[in-house]
């Protein structure tokens, strides 16, 4: 097996750069296929053995014990058998291509699909879509370092691997390009965009042997009418308050929660919380695509499901409100499933909400009489707005659900609805909700190249340790010998423990270097500079850039997080590495 293993590397390795990496995406893209197809028959199957039979509200009463067992069985997964956090997986993805150097462990390629599918499965309300992301990004980084290849190579892969992903689960190509794009890889040419293509094609393609060609989101959509664009760009202006909604409270809650350090206790909270939401609000179980598809067909009492209020849910306003109350609370359900130890992600949650918006909306017009809306239309329409807010991501918006619900007649107010909702949230919340925290850390990938230069370089990297120490009881004679063997023109001095006391400049002591009738007279302390400035080696480069503008220094010490020397960060090594990896960005 080895043998044969060796065989093929070697082949792939001696291939021209553009063919190797068509061919590592083509097994990406059918890699990741084959995972989002057994992570959604993994969902749909604990689903189905555990409500498909649900037809009354005493059945219903399940759903208070339901999401909270699938919460703890992700849990004691994670805790005693993967041992790692897994959530929030667009997040981590993030987080390797900054920090990590876009490696991403091997674990990863199959933990978020095995810990997901029980935490939807069992009503967790959360999305599938950001663990099957996390999984199809480390199938490619992995594939990419089995094979031995470059950071270039491997981010580009790991792209590879995102955009296969989103591809398999929606049954949506250009969508899963656009994703990784827009959110994932900012700064890649066009050439690199031929292997995106090649895995999302791929792994559509998977997805459509085993699903069918059908859509995702079965719908009755009316063709666009050109007095409506008015309500569409309320539409988008709503979605984009609603945007900022979701992002903000998402982000404080979970804050809060993981202030609760038993996470027993946590978990206990947090399962009480959302079996209770679930049972008052039946849509609120799992990813909440069947209430979804069928607000998208004109069918609200359907979308409801068996619920506590009865006929009173029929009614026109209660109605309005019952689905108006679950654009807040399925924020707070997502939030209570993901702190309270389950893993998923917040695609799915921006797509029910949006389409919930949506649905609201026009019923709201129709109700009031001031005009007659298409509410499937703006439900369709509304998925999209929420999209373009919470993830700030509108081609991905706009062309996602063209493609997964066959909305392509609508267009031009998914356009119109998606900008305005960008920027709408845009005027208040610069991050989406994928790339805040990180943001806030400094550790954010961006469309500007001198920012993403400036987060890919890190200072333990550049340290130079060639500068000559001189220990604080040492006299001018010890100094002397240092500087006959050093290169360099500055010399830290240094206590017994290797604590950073100063600096002493071979310009400051030239004039007093060659009196030898000083040397043994003259303690090294007296004649050091203080130094104003350290840098620790794990500070951020945009930090350490400020601190060189701040001092005036050309060089700067580094020291530990025990104030222990390490060496010096220079001005010219740091432009050096700047320009060769701004070099690298600007033709990935």
């Amino acid at each position: 097996m080895v043998k044969y293993y060796r065989i093929i590397t070697n082949y792939i390795l001696k291939l021209p750069e553009n063919k190797m990496l068509l061919l590592l995406a083509f097994f990406t893209g059918l890699l990741s296929g084959f995972s989002a197809v057994i992570l959604k028959n993994l969902i749909h199957f604990f689903a189905f053995t555990l409500k498909g039979w649900f037809n009354t509200t005493t059945e219903s009463y399940l759903y208070l014990l339901y999401p909270g067992l699938g919460m703890l069985l992700g849990f004691r997964f994670v805790k005693y058998f993967v041992k790692d956090n897994i959530g929030h997986g667009v997040t981590k993805v993030l987080l390797a291509l900054s920090k990590n150097e876009s490696k991403i462990k091997a674990h990863n390629t199959w933990s978020s699909v095995a810990a997901s599918s029980v935490t939807i499965g069992f009503g967790g309300s959360v999305g599938a879509e950001a663990p099957i992301v996390y999984t199809g990004a480390a199938i490619g980084s992995n594939l990419a370092r089995v094979m031995g290849l470059s950071y270039k190579h491997m981010s580009i892969l790991l792209g590879c691997g995102a955009a296969g992903a989103v591809a398999g689960i929606f049954k949506a190509p250009l969508a899963g390009i656009l994703f990784t794009l827009e959110i994932l890889l900012f700064n890649i040419s066009v050439t690199s965009v031929l292997p995106l293509l090649v895995s999302a094609v791929t792994s559509a393609t998977v997805s459509f042997i085993f699903f069918g060609k059908s859509f995702v989101f079965t719908n009755s959509i009316e063709s666009f009418t050109i007095t409506n664009i008015p309500y569409y760009i309320l539409l988008g202006v709503l979605c984009g308050f609603i945007s900022l909604y979701f992002t903000r409270t998402t982000l404080a809650v979970e804050d809060k929660l993981k202030g609760i350090t038993n996470p027993y206790r946590r978990w206990l909270i947090t399962a009480s919380a959302l079996g209770l939401l679930i049972f008052i609000f039946p849509p609120l179980y799992g990813e909440g695509y069947e209430s979804l598809t069928a607000l998208l067909n004109g069918d609200a009492d359907s979308a409801v499901g068996p619920n506590i209020f009865g006929d009173l849910i029929k009614e026109r306003w209660p109605l309005l409100i019952f689905f108006s109350a679950i654009i807040f609370f399925k924020v707070l359900a997502m939030s209570f499933t993901n702190a309270g130890g389950g893993v998923g992600g917040t695609f799915g949650p921006t797509l029910f909400v949006g389409g919930v918006t949506g649905f609201v909306f026009s019923r709201f017009i129709n109700l009031t009489g001031l005009h007659l809306l298409p509410e499937s239309n703006f439900a369709l329409v509304g998925m999209a707005g929420l999209m373009a807010g919470v993830m700030q991501a509108p081609l991905t918006a706009i062309f996602l659900i063209a493609e997964i619900t066959g909305g392509y007649v609508l267009f031009m107010p998914l356009i119109i609805t998606s900008i305005v909702s960008f920027i709408t949230i845009r005027s208040f919340e610069p991050y989406s909700i994928y790339t805040k925290r990180i943001a806030n850390n400094g550790e954010l990938l961006s469309h500007d190249s001198d920012k993403t230069v400036l987060t890919l370089l890190k200072t333990s990297d550049l340290i130079e340790t060639d500068f000559k120490p001189v220990n604080a009881d040492a006299n001018l004679a010890n100094l002397v010998e240092s500087i006959a063997v050093s290169k360099r023109n500055i010399f830290p001095v240094i206590d017994n423990s290797g604590i950073l006391f100063g600096v002493i400049f071979l310009d400051d002591i030239r004039e007093i270097m060659f009196k030898k009738e000083l040397y043994e007279v003259t303690p090294v302390v007296t004649l050091m500079k203080d130094t104003p400035v350290t840098v620790t080696k794990d500070e951020k480069m945009d930090i350490v850039m400020r601190k060189f503008e701040s001092s005036g220094a050309w060089n700067l010490p580094v020291v530990d997080n025990c104030g222990k020397y390490l060496g010096f960060v220079s001005k010219s090594k740091i432009f050096s590495a700047y320009r060769e990896q701004l070099q690298q960005v600007s033709h990935e």
